[in-house]
């Protein structure tokens, strides 16, 4: 099994990214939180810790091996737990995890369905049955510090992550989202809180921006 993977980030897509290692290159698929900690990282050597999967029917023999990537392993850990609970699974899961792993686990340690429910594809019976499972695995997840998540650029990840959540909930599109929060940051200013982003965001916007 392959656990972890150094090379040259190439390529950085919505939910992959590509790795030259040597006369190779991998494909290998990240959440969001992940992927918005390697904006700044294009063309650069990284360590990705990974989990392998296979992906496909195996009732049609036509299975496709693929790696999942993340920047420690305490968050590849959490992310098998997640997988883990019934009706989650890699792609659930990979969907699901636009917040960094402590706010997540703080959540299920605090049994707050609501907030796991904000999570794209996670419903209300599946947010119980994470609290249920997970729950007492969490404080060694929720204790985790910021030092352990780089920001980008001037700009915390908790205010990424949950403006992401804010617009999502306004009615935006995972991709639209993606879109206008990637727009914002390229502008490489200043946001002190999620209020501050938005308001970039959206004077982009009335400026021509969509």
């Amino acid at each position: 099994m392959i656990t972890k993977v150094t090379g040259r980030l190439t390529k950085l897509g919505t939910d992959e990214l590509t790795l030259a290692v040597g006369a190779f290159e991998y494909e290998v698929l990240i959440p969001e939180f992940t992927r918005r900690q390697l904006q700044s990282s294009v063309g650069q050597e990284i360590s990705l810790h990974t989990v392998e999967y296979l992906e496909g029917n195996p009732m049609q023999g036509r299975l496709t091996p693929r790696l999942v990537g993340f920047l420690s392993e305490v968050e590849r850990e959490f992310f098998d737990l997640f997988c883990s609970v019934d009706g989650v699974g890699v792609k659930k899961a990979l969907r699901a995890m636009v917040r960094p792993v402590r706010d997540v686990a703080s959540a299920i340690e605090e049994q707050d369905t609501k907030t796991l429910e904000s999570l794209p594809g996670i419903g209300g019976a599946t947010a119980e049955r994470i609290v249920a499972k997970l729950r007492r695995r969490m404080p060694k997840f929720a204790l985790l510090v910021a030092r352990d998540y780089p920001t980008l650029g001037d700009v915390a990840p908790d205010v990424v992550t949950d403006t992401f959540t804010v617009l999502r909930q306004l009615g935006h599109s995972e991709a639209e989202a993606r879109r206008l929060l990637d727009t914002a940051l390229g502008s490489k200013k200043k946001f002190k809180d999620v209020s501050a982003l938005l308001e970039a965001i959206y004077q982009q916007s009335h400026g021509g921006a969509q």
